[in-house]
């Protein structure tokens, strides 16, 4: 579908929480090459007042705008700005590179999902520019706490729209499980917190090699990201769970939980149990199957205190026609396929560092059905009490804006 990476322009996106840092960071990406390099930023600050700022950098010119929000939907106006934007400095002849600074209430999942999918004049962005890297910047000081704790963006000023209610946790991890190298910024309260730290990293991107910010050589960290690195590629609910190697061993107090259970889950005893995954809990994520809904798949995703549940689409054990189907859906499929309960599969993986993985196990083992309870069968499931009956879908978001999703 696209033209060779050499053919298109390198495309670097930079994320994190703390907008000094992730300025700095892109500034010394545009100091590669400054004459070459187009540095993109667009400003939420001003968003309540209905109001995103875009300025470019090229050279010695900076060219800055206000742009009204489109129909209240900061996701909507940078689409509408940053996609063309984007293709016209592709195009240009004096411009090598693009370097997007993204607010630090962006999520760079987001951005790459509207790169692949959203078109402009009949073709996606991918076709004109080749995404170089994820940088994802990480305060060691207070990066931990941000990405385990209930905080909301808005709290500290950093929401994306007057109905943002997603918390400091949500993008915090967000914009680091999704980064193809990871900037570290500052110093630690001590050596603990920073080993601790760098073990969280370690198992939402094991293959984003770390540098500091303070003796930062950008060219010799994007030479150090692996071949198979993401480079904006999306999972989606049904694809890896795990990217790369994380150690499944403990390491700082620091643990990934693998759960795995063909039984469906109760619905009621579920919605208790959940509340392990939101204490000392750094991330969760996974697809699961509720008895009450026998034909739904459905997402969960926690980070910190924050929570989301999603509507993941039908198991493939209830529909006939395939056709349209990726090739990686069908293999795992196909892989992993039960006589009884087709594809049906709950799996989470869970990154704990102060909760206890073996209570965590234990809990979502206690809440799938007992023997007793599969024996009933699907008219005495269709009965159960359903917390995860209902899903909200906000009106202008896709599956992959996690910028625009709230606590569900």
């Amino acid at each position: 579908m696209y033209t060779d990476p050499s053919d298109r322009t390198p495309l670097l996106l930079v994320a994190g929480l703390r907008e000094s840092q992730v300025a700095e960071a892109a500034e010394v990406a545009r100091l590669r090459d400054p004459s070459g390099t187009a540095l993109v930023h667009a400003d939420l600050r001003s968003v309540a007042e209905g109001v995103v700022r875009r300025e470019v950098r090229h050279g010695d010119h900076i060219d800055s705008h206000a742009l009204e929000l489109a129909h209240g939907c900061v996701s909507c106006t940078l689409r509408e700005d940053l996609l063309p934007l984007l293709r016209r400095l592709a195009a240009a002849s004096d411009i090598n590179r693009i370097v997007i600074r993204l607010d630090p209430a962006l999520e760079p999942e987001a951005i790459c999902w509207a790169l692949r999918h959203v078109e402009v004049d009949g073709r996606p962005l991918l076709t004109d520019v080749a995404i170089e890297a994820v940088l994802t910047t990480v305060d060691l000081e207070t990066w931990l706490p941000d990405a385990s704790g209930e905080e909301e963006l808005a709290e500290r000023g950093l929401g994306g729209s007057a109905d943002d209610e997603r918390t400091l946790a949500q993008v915090a991890v967000g914009q680091a499980e999704f980064a193809d190298a990871i900037v570290l910024v500052g110093t630690a309260e001590d050596r603990w917190q920073r080993v601790r730290t760098e073990a969280v990293l370690a198992r939402l991107a094991p293959s984003a090699p770390l540098a500091h910010l303070d003796d930062l050589d950008l060219s010799a960290l994007l030479r150090r990201i692996p071949d198979d690195s993401r480079r904006g590629e999306l999972d989606g609910p049904h694809g890896r769970l795990l990217r790369g190697q994380p150690s499944l061993d403990t390491d700082a107090g620091v643990a990934t939980v693998l759960f795995e259970e063909r039984r469906p889950f109760h619905p009621k005893r579920l919605h208790e149990a959940v509340d392990l995954l939101l204490d000392g809990v750094v991330r969760t994520r996974g697809r699961f199957w509720v008895a009450s809904q026998p034909d739904d798949s459905l997402w969960l995703e926690s980070a910190g205190g924050g929570l989301a549940v999603a509507h993941a689409g039908p198991w493939l054990a209830t529909v006939d026609d395939w056709d349209g189907l990726s090739d990686d859906r069908r293999f795992r499929a196909a892989l992993t396929w039960d006589d009884y309960y087709g594809d049906r599969m709950n799996e989470f993986v869970v990154i704990a560092h102060e909760a206890d993985p073996h209570e965590i196990v234990r809990a979502l083992r206690d809440a799938v059905l007992t023997d007793d309870e599969l024996a009933a069968g699907e008219q005495e499931w269709a009965q159960y009490p359903d917390p995860f009956a209902d899903w909200r879908t906000e009106p202008c978001a896709e599956p992959a804006e996690s910028e625009l999703r709230g606590n569900q």
